[in-house]
């Protein structure tokens, strides 16, 4: 679903998977975040829709505001509460300063610790 703004020249609509990219894309770009974590419903919801759901995103976007939801795996021997604020803070600007919608929450809820040796790096394809 997508929301539509009213502009001076016209309408601007933002779909749902445009924020919870966006989202995304800062929640992992944040230190000490070591994944975003999927969960067994949007496995499912994922498999019986065909849609390609954003890992660990939820959003609601309305006409001037949005909220996010994220559920994340944290790097272990890192600080949770510091790095789920700041974690907070560049998926509100990154949203803000790229939608012009005001972010009135982000809530997190942190599914698991990962270890540095636990997370696997993709070898780039050697096709193309």
């Amino acid at each position: 679903m997508s929301e539509q703004l009213q502009l001076d020249n016209g309408n601007v609509r933002i779909a749902n998977d445009v924020v919870a990219k966006i989202a995304g894309m800062a929640a992992l770009e944040t230190p000490g975040i070591a994944a975003m974590s999927g969960g067994l419903s949007e496995g499912w919801a994922k498999r019986l829709s065909g849609k390609n759901v954003q890992k660990g995103v939820t959003v609601e976007v309305g006409q001037l505001e949005t909220a996010v939801d994220l559920r994340i795996i944290v790097l272990y021997e890192t600080p949770i509460h510091e790095v789920c604020r700041m974690l907070q803070q560049n998926v509100r600007e990154a949203v803000e300063n790229m939608t012009g919608l005001k972010v009135v929450e982000v809530n997190v809820k942190v599914e698991g610790v990962a270890f540095k040796d636990d997370i696997s790096i993709e070898e780039p394809s050697r096709i193309r």
